[in-house]
């Protein structure tokens, strides 16, 4: 491990530099691979078969990316606003943003229950219809995408930031429209960073349990169905489960990661 224009010559600084990493890649990495390491593998295998499991990660997978993609549209908006211009109120809708982020998501469901239950009015709303959100997917990609939008948001707001205004006043000064000179120069060159966003908040919102579970046990999303067999049956019959969701939802955030850094 070398930086340039660094020396291989050993020093102190370097060794507590390796030493510290190694202790947070430790703390990260040694749950898991004990986990693993004390479920057999044929456990992992039968577990991967079960079509609750399978149906539970695609339900997580698909609501997740729904949500991310839905909640983008008035996100990547905001993103712009706070990146480009100056209002009364900036620093409270800045810290806005970030408070999901911040409260615990049992109480982030409580909250949202509230305004999606049967005596709001969106509730109201829809109770018109003949529809309950309570214990619907929708009730779950609601869950999902308040506690991972911040992620969207501050990332494509720090690409809009990186783009060089100059570029949009000139085209401004040569008669583009600003709808134009969004779409045309700040979206592209923002593009990686709202791409980074997009992933974090897809991932976020996978793995959210406290929100979710509050607003709807059912349809049981992975992290539930997790929960469930864990209170249920216990440790043993958990791990399985909690091992083949990891394993999943590791590969498609490493497609996702690897996908993001190629455009």
């Amino acid at each position: 491990m070398q930086l340039a224009g660094m020396t291989k010559q050993f020093s102190p600084f370097r060794l507590a530099l390796m030493l510290l990493s190694s202790i947070v890649i430790l703390f990260i990495v040694a749950p898991l691979v004990g986990m693993v390491v004390h479920t057999p593998f044929k456990d992992i295998a039968a577990t991967a078969n079960e079509s609750q499991v399978l149906h539970s990660i695609w339900l997580s997978i698909s609501i997740s990316a729904i949500a991310t993609v839905f909640f983008a549209i008035p996100a990547i908006p905001l993103s712009y606003l706070l990146a480009r211009y100056d209002f009364p109120l900036k620093g409270l809708i800045n810290g806005l943003v970030d408070l999901p982020v911040v409260i615990p998501h049992s109480v982030a469901g409580i909250a949202l229950i509230g305004i999606i239950s049967g005596d709001s009015i969106i509730g109201n709303a829809m109770s018109v219809l003949g529809v309950n959100l309570i214990g619907t997917p929708v009730a779950i990609a609601v869950a999902m995408a308040f506690v991972s939008l911040p992620f969207l948001v501050n990332a494509a707001r720090d690409g809009f930031l990186q783009v060089p205004v100059k570029l949009e006043q000139a085209a401004l000064t040569l008669g583009a429209s600003p709808f134009k000179v969004f779409y045309t120069i700040s979206l592209p060159l923002a593009f990686r960073n709202i791409l980074t966003g997009f992933v974090m908040m897809f991932a976020r919102g996978l793995s959210e349990f406290g929100a979710v579970v509050i607003v709807a046990y059912h349809p049981m999303v992975a992290s539930v169905m997790i929960y469930d067999r864990f209170t249920t049956f216990g440790l043993k019959y958990a791990r399985p489960a909690a091992i083949v969701f990891l394993s999943i939802s590791l590969f498609v955030f490493v497609f996702l990661r690897l996908l993001s850094r190629k455009r």
